[in-house]
């Protein structure tokens, strides 16, 4: 069982910037990819970024490319999203999201992963 702690979230005002971190721990120790989603108010499930592994390739929304950079660890399981920038529209509930094995172009798919994180909030004002 893997468990996946996010911290980072809070209140900015538009034009600022967040970082978020995620760190997996338990067993399995290693995994395919790791990633970033998030789920505004009234809003589907979305896809921001993800980090896959072996090799390190990072992929990133089209709506966040140019302003959030994802990066990370595969030794200690950790990604990170620096966030600048940010709009009233980035508000959301992110959630950070674990896949132990996959291919290619699944890192997009929230229903391949398989362990998800409780949620940072991130709100901006405008």
């Amino acid at each position: 069982q893997i468990h996946l702690g996010e911290s980072g979230g809070g209140l900015v005002q538009a034009g600022g910037s967040l970082r978020l971190s995620c760190t997996a721990s338990g067993r399995p120790s290693s995994s395919y990819a790791m990633a970033w989603f998030r789920q505004g108010p009234g809003k589907e499930r979305e896809f921001v970024s993800a980090m896959r592994w072996n090799p390190g390739i990072a992929d990133l929304a089209e709506s966040v490319k140019g302003r959030f950079t994802i990066s990370g660890d595969p030794g200690s399981q950790t990604i990170y999203l620096q966030m600048n920038n940010l709009n009233p529209e980035d508000t959301a509930t992110y959630y950070c999201a674990a896949m132990i094995d996959g291919y290619p172009g699944d890192q997009r798919v929230a229903a391949k992963y398989d362990y998800w994180g409780q949620g940072t909030q991130v709100t901006v004002s405008s």
